[in-house]
């Protein structure tokens, strides 16, 4: 068994590498962003989530648009009464304003609703959010000048964040959020983060080079604060952490199928294609990529562990026949939320709109709801329900491999030494059960838990930032879990590999296997195992168990690509 590890291990692992840490990414180009309120992609919002540097302003045209309206939103209010620009909000809606109170009142809209606490959000989700924010501003539907969405443009540009707090959106808008950036374009002592230091943006501002001061005029503060920005930004990052674990979820189901030697029947095309799900007929067709030349997964390589007793399976447990399926379902969400996504990006979320008249001449404002985020809530938590029965699969198959009746023959406990005098690897699968109870009761969806609140103003409330909060913590959970059935999966591969001499992994498997083994070294005898775990979850975290990015020098070419 020992002789086993070391075979393989010494076939794949790179010397001297073990405990290698991941690379530092490379120094990335500056992304030119041209905001027109119609163009604004996820390919782009992805990059930025990334940490690539912007540069990002207002294109001519939505600024002469924006200006179209603004004069004409001005003309309009002689005589109209306009929530947030001439009358209060929220339960004081009915309280007029004065002309001479308009700028003290944009500053005191912000003041107000700057009521958020806990953590802040990440710096790359709120850059994400103002260039949303300015984006949807260019559509020229809310009467801001072109300076406003300009003045977060020019802070991003700066590399200046302002501090969001988590806590205290319903959704209902990203009040408390936004109206935190929008004090600090302003320039007071809200604070702000820049080049590795927090202070309050009226010092910082002139240290980045930008004006310490900007002044929201008549009607410019509401459309800061209206709008689902930050839930829209926030859940783009959750997507985009999804999508990598849904990669990094199939690698590791590849890599049990090899070390439990599965059936591939389960994969065939013709099964899938009955079922008419397209995202199912992908998956199934990724996993076929990347055990595709396995001599582990056939008759040959299931006999090799005990030929005397060998007999055929009939068919593998249903956690490995419906995986695939499993893991469609989270495919399908995920392409529903891009959709979703970027029509959220490109269009107007602010309450009041204003609209030039069709019949007459003029513009007129017209009150109404583009800013509840029920959608974006509703679809987070029914993304967050597919992560949570992603956890739920990958802790089964995880525990699979601890039974030597469950896995055909692994030694229990995936014990590197004499079992017994050895544990192996049963509480590293313990770590993941644990985790499963947490992500079942996150996935609970927020989005049914509306009350009502403003003295009955507000009475529905989508919750969509609980929804989104709840989603990135399961996330979270989710890299821990994929971490234990990687690890579990590449032990089980090792303690065989002497009896599977001659057989090869799939090309992607046993590029994924390398992978792992330059970072954590096999299991032989009982270790402290902590260090392994968390190596293997950085890995995951980091995206470097993604299967494109598994290919190693000299394991051919593999057809086979991460979803988008």
């Amino acid at each position: 068994m020992a002789l086993g590890v070391s075979l393989l291990a010494a076939a794949v692992c790179v010397p001297g590498q073990a405990v290698a840490e991941p690379e530092p990414p490379a120094a990335q180009s500056v992304l030119n962003l041209v905001l027109d309120g119609d163009s604004l992609s996820l390919r782009d919002a992805f990059a930025i989530l990334e940490g690539r540097p912007v540069s990002a302003r207002i294109a001519p045209d939505a600024q002469a648009a924006m200006s179209r309206t603004r004069e004409g939103a001005l003309a309009a209010l002689e005589n109209q009464r306009v929530y947030g620009w001439n009358q209060a909000l929220g339960p004081l809606k009915d309280t007029p304003l004065s002309p001479a109170d308009a700028e003290r009142f944009q500053r005191n809209v912000l003041r107000s609703h700057a009521a958020g606490v806990g953590e802040p959000l990440p710096d790359d989700v709120v850059r994400l959010a103002m260039i949303l924010k300015a984006n949807q501003m260019a559509r020229g539907k809310v009467g801001v000048r072109p300076e406003v969405p300009q003045r977060l443009l020019d802070m991003v540009n700066a590399g200046v964040v302002p501090r969001m707090p988590q806590i205290g959106s319903l959704g209902t808008g990203d009040l408390q959020p936004q109206a935190a950036a929008g004090l600090a374009a302003l320039g007071e002592d809200a604070p702000v983060r820049y080049r590795g230091q927090e202070g309050p943006a009226s010092e910082i501002l002139p240290k980045a080079g930008l004006p310490a001061a900007f002044t929201f005029q008549a009607g410019e503060a509401l459309p800061i604060i209206s709008g689902s920005t930050v839930v829209a930004a926030t859940l783009m990052d959750a997507v985009h952490r999804a999508s990598v674990l849904a990669d990094q979820a199939e690698g590791a189901f590849a890599l049990f199928m090899e070390a439990t030697r599965a059936e591939q029947g389960s994969l065939d095309a013709r099964t899938h294609k009955e079922r008419r799900i397209p995202e199912q007929d992908a998956v199934a067709a990724r996993l076929r990529a990347m055990v595709a030349g396995s001599g582990w997964m056939t008759e040959e390589g299931r006999r090799r562990l005990d030929p005397a007793n060998y007999h055929p399976r009939v068919q593998d447990a249903v956690s490995v026949r419906a995986a695939p399926h499993i893991l469609a379902g989270l495919r399908h969400v995920l392409a529903d939320a891009r959709r979703t996504l970027v029509r959220e990006a490109n269009s107007s979320t602010s309450n009041p709109l204003i609209f030039k008249r069709d019949r007459g001449l003029g513009y007129e404002f017209v009150m109404g709801g583009n800013w509840d985020g029920s959608v974006m809530g509703h679809l987070a938590d029914t993304l967050n329900a597919e992560i949570a029965d992603v956890g739920v699969l990958s802790q089964e198959l995880s525990g699979r491999l601890l039974s030597p009746r469950w896995s055909y023959g692994l030694p229990a406990n995936l014990a590197g030494g004499a079992v017994g005098l050895n544990s192996g690897m049963v509480q590293v699968q313990t770590v993941a059960a644990a985790l499963i109870p947490e992500m079942q009761v996150r996935a609970v969806p927020a989005g049914t838990l509306s009350r009502p609140v403003k003295d009955g103003q507000e009475d529905h409330n989508t919750m969509a930032m609980a929804s989104v909060r709840h989603l990135h913590e399961n996330l979270d959970r989710l890299e821990i879990v994929l971490a234990v059935q990687y690890l579990m999966a590449a032990q089980g591969i090792d303690l065989i590999a002497g009896k599977m001499a001659g057989l090869p992994l799939g090309a992607v498997t046993r590029s994924l296997h390398a992978e792992i083994r330059r970072h954590v070294p096999p299991l032989v005898d009982d270790r402290y195992m902590t260090p392994d775990l968390e190596r293997a979850i950085r890995l995951v975290r980091n995206g470097s168990l993604r299967p494109s990015a598994g290919a190693a020098p000299g394991t051919g070419s593999v057809s086979w690509t991460p979803a988008s």
